[in-house]
């Protein structure tokens, strides 16, 4: 066994799922088999059991887990010792990212970091807000990228942006009213759910029959764009959105809008990869600001 089969046997504890683990290591679901298998050859033990519901380890599996947790510590302090002799800054950055962060911003952003901190062996989980902020209270990472307010949060955490949440049309249906086009509606956390029924109740909108519900936002933007429907989606996504976009405000004025926070706790600052990666997100974030300001 090596560190890659460590790394897999953490990320199927946390997936309890050949296929969500193969894609999160960006490996074949085969070639996950196939190491379990080699792992279970050499312990001589079965360390899990599958099934259509995902693997469930065993007595001896759970041991495995156990040791592979402290031996990756042990390897992540080593590094991270090391480089302090080397002046590098080293070990492992475990960071959450929310959906929409990770796809609108995050690829330039981590781009940068790797760039700039190549010895640092980032292990990156997308996953929505609510999912990123469990992992957090398990401290399974070391950072996270969250979208809603998390006011109950005790740790560190600040804020990167609040954006306007808003209704899109194709530039066809600019002049239907909403109630007049079916909604292509997709998943949202209960914070959001909650702010979009009152929105909705206090515009007299309802359910279309004619509903469409799609899986994510970019699928909702590319049904709009067709014509569709119309949609909700937050600002973010809206950088190559062709259509049209309204910001939307409540019955008393107030806009409807989505934070995003960079959350932390106050341990995790003493591992300089953690330290950097909020450093380098702080920057983006504020060079990006500035160019809004200047367009």
């Amino acid at each position: 066994m090596d560190e890659q089969d460590f790394h897999l046997l953490q990320v199927l504890s946390r997936t309890r799922n050949i296929t969500h683990a193969a894609d999160e290591l960006y490996i074949t679901q085969s070639s996950v088999s196939k190491r379990i298998r080699q792992m279970e050859k050499e312990l001589g033990l079965t360390l899990m059991l599958r099934s259509r519901q995902g693997v469930q380890f065993t007595p001896a599996g759970e041991i495995v887990l156990q040791h592979v947790k402290n031996v990756l510590q042990e390897l992540d302090t080593m590094k991270q010792e090391l480089s302090l002799q080397t002046g590098r800054i080293a070990g492992t950055l475990r960071a959450g990212i929310s959906i929409n962060y990770a796809m609108y911003r995050l690829p330039d952003e981590l781009a940068d970091y790797n760039e700039r901190y190549p010895a640092v062996t980032t292990q990156i989980t997308t996953a929505n807000s609510q999912q990123v902020y469990s992992m957090l209270l398990a401290n399974q990472i070391n950072v996270g990228i969250l979208r809603g307010e998390y006011s109950e949060w005790r740790g560190e955490r600040i804020l990167l942006a609040r954006e306007h949440i808003c209704a899109i049309t194709s530039l066809q249906d600019k002049d239907t009213p909403l109630s007049g086009l079916p909604q292509v509606s997709r998943p949202a956390d209960d914070d959001m759910e909650r702010m979009l029924a009152q929105w909705m109740r206090e515009n007299h909108l309802q359910s279309s029959p004619n509903r469409i519900s799609v899986n994510s936002t970019a699928t909702c933007m590319a049904m709009v764009e067709r014509g569709l429907g119309w949609g909700i989606v937050p600002e973010i996504c809206l950088g190559n959105f062709h259509g049209c976009v309204r910001p939307l405000y409540f019955a008393n004025g107030e806009p409807l809008t989505r934070s995003t926070f960079i959350m932390y706790t106050k341990q995790a600052l003493e591992l300089p990869q953690v330290r950097v990666f909020i450093q380098l997100i702080r920057e983006h974030n504020k060079l990006r600001q500035e160019k809004r300001e200047d367009t």
